[in-house]
């Protein structure tokens, strides 16, 4: 997968998918309080690791430049669309920057699970 079309595109998809979940939760009042915590980092462990699983990559040194590269494109769309409504002061935000580091970190993790999780190879005699 072409590195700066797999780094956009997941990107902007796992950008997508959390601003979706923070929308319906703000919507019906959930947006405060540890299960709307949990329910973001829920979200955001699966889909970043369907993204480090497309990408099909054996090795987390493989995988970094893409969960990087994600982690970059989220700070861009932070920057485009919600910079204009709450101003810089999002940067500020400790859990801003978790979210940035976890997009960033659960695909790489994605790849030791796999390698621990397969199976050894078999010897035919």
């Amino acid at each position: 997968m072409n590195l700066l079309k797999g780094a956009i595109g997941w990107g902007i998809v796992i950008y997508a998918v959390m601003y979706l979940v923070w929308s319906g939760l703000v919507i019906y009042g959930l947006s405060l309080g540890i299960l709307s915590l949990v329910l973001r980092i829920f979200t955001l462990a699966v889909i970043t690791t369907i993204a480090g699983r497309s990408l099909r990559l054996a090795s987390w040194k493989d995988i970094i430049p893409y969960s990087v590269g994600w982690a970059i494109v989220a700070i861009i769309l932070d920057l485009v669309f919600l910079v204009p409504f709450s101003g810089l002061a999002l940067y500020a935000s400790w859990s801003v920057w978790v979210g940035y580091a976890l997009v960033a970190i659960i695909p790489l993790l994605t790849s030791i699970w796999r390698r621990r999780a397969a199976p050894a190879p078999s010897r035919a005699f």
